[in-house]
């Protein structure tokens, strides 16, 4: 177990949410979890929001790592974006709680560094793009605007299949196939 009395509480924090969403996660139960007193976690964290801003923005920051480790690998044109749109389902899929968070909120206030990470998996997202683009493999459209509608369709496909109200056998990789396929087509 990391010493570090932050790292273990943000550790916790991930648990809880993890295991019963937002409404599990408290201060009081994050220090009871962490093995120190019920009032240390506030001497980390302002408060929830605070807390679950820093959860937030360390899945964006993995996200984007993701994201940048997939766009550094030998460009595949059409394979590139369509295995980080992949492992953008496989990462929602795999932490349904914490997508939510992510895109949900509960956000009452400016949150800076989450918007700063944010804005770093946005830009690495259409750098992707343009280099799709650049290569021929997608339309040549605004790249922020191409970006905005595949992550709308991840979006939709991964909140459909949450909810239940996929089909069988339509699953949210094969949404993200056949929405590059179509646009592959439009060029």
């Amino acid at each position: 177990m990391p010493h570090d009395t932050r790292t273990v509480l943000l550790a916790s924090a991930t648990a809880l949410l993890d295991g019963g969403g937002v409404e599990a996660v408290t201060l009081r139960e994050v220090g009871r979890l962490s093995g120190v007193s019920h009032m240390a976690p506030y001497k980390h964290f302002q408060d929830k929001e605070s807390l679950l801003a820093v959860i937030a923005t360390r899945e964006l920051d993995r996200l984007a790592d993701m994201i940048d480790r997939a766009a550094d690998a030998p460009y595949d044109p059409g394979g590139t974006l369509r295995s980080v749109l992949h492992a953008y389902v496989s990462w929602a899929l795999e932490h349904p709680v914490r997508f939510r968070l992510i895109y949900g909120g509960p956000w009452t206030c400016p949150r800076p560094e989450l918007e700063k990470a944010a804005e770093r998996t946005a830009e690495l997202m259409s750098d992707v793009v343009r280099r799709c683009q650049n290569s021929g493999e997608m339309p040549d459209r605004d790249p922020q605007r191409c970006t905005c509608l595949l992550l709308a369709a991840v979006h939709g496909a991964v909140q459909l299949q949450l909810a239940g109200h996929l089909t069988s056998g339509t699953e949210p990789d094969a949404i993200v196939d056949d929405l590059l396929d179509l646009l592959r087509s439009t060029r």
